[in-house]
């Protein structure tokens, strides 16, 4: 059997905060398989961004292990899980990060160049993913020429060119619209079954985190199946 997207393995964090420990994560365990969809549903200050953070490599936690695809990271160097979490991570945020001086097109197409993917290739890739979308029609436009739910919807593509094992979502629709979140929702996870990705979303939306596989929350720094 194969090993899981993400492995979270007896994951703490904790934070100096005016010289005492802030224990935010206690010993997370948490597998996460290709084609599986969970929604992380916590209050603020609970804990989802950090674990967002550790499973995306951007972290490393104070004890336990993050296993990317079997792979074990937290005694790599920078340099290795950059290259890791480039091929292996999609991320999708509250606000979209898209580079305001180029097209939809080329949002897209920046992430598989600095991987190295030609930019032929790249082209193509991003007019598929746009297409899949139902963007083609606004590949040449900047960002600012884009809605909220296109510019979102741009960014989930942005996080799939590289073809990553694992997709991870901060609040991808916590700045729209109930209309215009679930059509972004819908793209989200349209190109989630179509590619076979795991997926970890951070979200305060009850009825997107519904629709997914799983349901998941923080309680006492440890994560808990809901349902």
């Amino acid at each position: 059997m194969s090993a899981p997207a993400l492995h979270l393995d007896k994951v703490e964090r904790r934070y100096d905060e005016a010289g005492s420990p802030l224990e935010i994560l206690r010993g997370v365990d948490l597998c996460l398989w290709a084609g599986q969809s969970a929604a992380l549903v916590a209050p603020s200050g609970a804990g989802k961004s950090t674990l967002l953070h550790i499973a995306g490599l951007l972290e490393k936690p104070n004890a336990g292990e993050v296993f990317i695809a079997g792979e074990a990271t937290v005694g790599m160097d920078d340099a290795t899980r950059t290259a890791l979490r480039r091929c292996e991570i999609g991320f999708v945020y509250q606000f979209h990060h898209l580079l305001p001086e180029f097209t939809a097109l080329e949002n897209i197409m920046l992430p598989q160049m600095i991987g190295g993917v030609s930019r032929r290739e790249a082209a193509d890739r991003a007019g598929q993913l746009l297409h899949y979308l139902g963007l083609s029609a606004r590949a040449k436009h900047r960002p600012t020429e884009l809605s909220g739910g296109e510019q979102q919807r741009v960014a989930i593509a942005r996080a799939v060119a590289n073809g990553p094992r694992l997709l991870l979502a901060d609040e991808p629709t916590g700045n729209l619209d109930p209309k215009t979140a679930d059509h972004v929702f819908d793209a989200l996870d349209s190109i989630v079954r179509a590619t076979g990705l795991a997926t970890l979303i951070a979200t305060h939306n009850m009825e997107l985190a519904s629709r997914m596989d799983r349901r998941l929350t923080l309680h006492d720094g440890h994560v808990v199946e809901l349902d």
